[in-house]
């Protein structure tokens, strides 16, 4: 009998990617979000997922390539669907999930923990609470 290998920390930029896709594999595939990135935002992955990655690259590692505004865009798509306090709830249980099932560690807990502040201020900036 071998020990499990230990899962790996959200410390690297390719263990932050692969985090990224596997999350957003999994909402998209989901007959609620899913839509709401394929049909209302129409998302383009090959565009989305590195602003994504480096999004969180920059949250956990401090790296600088990301500099766009997050608040800005999710208004745009507010104004063409209305998002609602489900919606950031069952966001974050994917994301939540998606750390807990393949990485363990300090950056994955501070992942987790940025990921319901975000959803929360989202929630407050576009009046759900």
């Amino acid at each position: 009998m071998t020990a499990a290998t230990p899962k790996p920390d959200l410390d690297t930029r390719e263990n932050i990617a692969s985090f990224v896709d596997g999350f957003y594999e999994r909402l998209l595939a989901d007959e609620e979000l899913g839509p709401i990135f394929v049909d209302v935002a129409q998302v383009d992955l090959a565009v989305h997922l590195p602003h994504i990655k480096d999004y969180w690259c920059k949250l956990l590692l401090g790296e600088n390539d990301y500099q766009r505004h997050t608040m800005n865009i999710h208004r745009q798509l507010h104004g063409k669907r209305p998002l609602e306090k489900r919606d950031f709830e069952r966001w974050l249980e994917f994301f939540t999930t998606q750390v807990d099932e393949h990485f363990a560690g300090a950056r994955a807990e501070r992942c987790k923990r940025v990921a319901a502040s975000i959803a929360a201020n989202m929630e407050k900036s576009l009046s759900l609470q």
